[in-house]
């Protein structure tokens, strides 16, 4: 089905943008959320009529989304973790503990917005990116320290 996306959905795309959607989405989650509209000839017109309203919108959340990139570009965080042989951890360091480290540094980010592949498990400095916009990822330096 398709839908004009009437806010923007990272997983889908930006305010305005018509995509296809799975039927059952759009039916049980998007239309009755208010988050889309079908896309139909009424709609696209209407959608004509409020373009400069969505501009905005996009350029006030690439701005937000900016001005974050520019706080956490040379942000480092420590995690100190158990350690035994070799500098190998006990656990791991997971995208939880980058989130409540940087937590601790009052820098609010979700857990969905750091792109680690896979968890740490050595100590050492990593690069992490952190995705806050469509083409805005800065990177912060975790670094990992023994116990």
């Amino acid at each position: 089905m398709k839908v004009i996306l009437k806010e923007t959905i990272s997983s889908l795309g930006i305010i305005g943008s018509e995509v296809e959607v799975a039927n059952g989405y759009a039916r049980n989650f998007l239309l009755p959320q208010g988050k889309a509209v079908p896309a139909t000839d009424k709609h696209r017109k209407l959608l004509l009529q409020e373009k400069a309203k969505f501009e905005l919108q996009i350029a006030k959340e690439k701005e937000f989304a900016q001005q974050m990139a520019d706080r956490l570009e040379n942000v480092e965080c420590k995690i100190i973790a158990k350690v035994h042989e070799e500098d190998r951890l006990y656990g791991s360091i997971t995208i939880r503990d980058i989130v409540d480290a940087l937590a601790k540094q009052d820098i609010e980010v979700e857990k969905r917005m750091v792109l680690m592949k896979e968890p740490i498990k050595t100590t050492g400095s990593f690069k992490i990116p952190i995705r806050i916009y469509k083409e805005v990822e800065p990177e912060i330096t975790v670094n990992i320290v023994g116990e």
